[in-house]
């Protein structure tokens, strides 16, 4: 892709409009979200139970208590969801820890965004655990602040973790652009009056008002982020 970021004389009057950079993190900047289904039925294999396909669709994006609770609903597996929850964020881990795939553009977006001094924050329904493990890889320094989904009143699809977001780096939300991946997190992001690029990685996400959709990663730049806000 091309690189149209603006020359540095010009990236102040250009910029103006975006404020900071939202970005989720498993299925958008890292190729994970096929890990955690994985892990799942890893486990309900080991309590004696196929997980259907099509329940995928279901658990993906959603915080641990909602995904996990379904699939314990679906199942009937003999566990509790805090056993179940501790079983998950170990299975997935382990898996982060033989390989971290980045998503196509992730490397050359964070690495934009830092060159630019543009805020950027990560904000996840993941664990502060997994969040911590993650980061390492991506770069802590990319980021001026992350939001877990376990410090958050209410995680994705509900605003919190976007507004805490844009709370804590000083910004307004409407002047903030979101990248994500799924439809929680895009309702969540939406909430709470983000301008929403999507990237989808499970499930197809149509356009809206407010949202643009996009293929790849690799579509998405500093300038592209501008318009988005621009156009808005």
């Amino acid at each position: 892709m091309t690189s149209t970021v603006p020359a540095l004389g010009t990236r102040t009057a250009e910029g103006s409009a975006l404020q900071a950079v939202l970005l989720d993190m498993d299925g958008t900047l890292v190729d994970t979200e096929g890990f955690w289904w994985d892990v799942e039925v890893e486990i309900f294999a080991r309590l004696g139970h196929q997980l259907d396909d099509s329940w995928r669709h279901v658990v993906v994006g959603g915080p641990m208590t909602r995904s996990a609770g379904f699939l314990i609903e679906a199942t009937g597996a003999d566990i509790t969801l805090a056993e179940l929850s501790v079983l998950l964020n170990d299975g997935f881990e382990d898996r982060i820890g033989h390989a971290l795939p980045l998503m196509p553009g992730a490397a050359r977006l964070l690495a934009e965004l830092s060159e630019y001094e543009i805020p950027t924050a990560l904000v996840s329904a993941s664990h502060r655990r997994i969040i911590d493990r993650v980061i390492a890889s991506l770069g802590a320094h990319h980021f001026a602040l992350t939001v877990a989904g376990d410090e958050v009143p209410r995680t994705k699809p509900h605003p919190d973790p976007y507004l805490a977001a844009a709370a804590g780096l000083g910004v307004d939300p409407a002047r903030c652009a979101v990248v994500e991946d799924t439809a929680t997190g895009v309702a969540a992001a939406e909430a709470a009056g983000c301008h929403v690029v999507v990237v989808p990685s499970v499930a197809p996400i149509g356009p809206a008002a407010g949202r643009t959709v996009v293929s790849s990663l690799e579509d998405v730049d500093l300038a592209f982020l501008r318009g988005v806000i621009t156009a808005r």
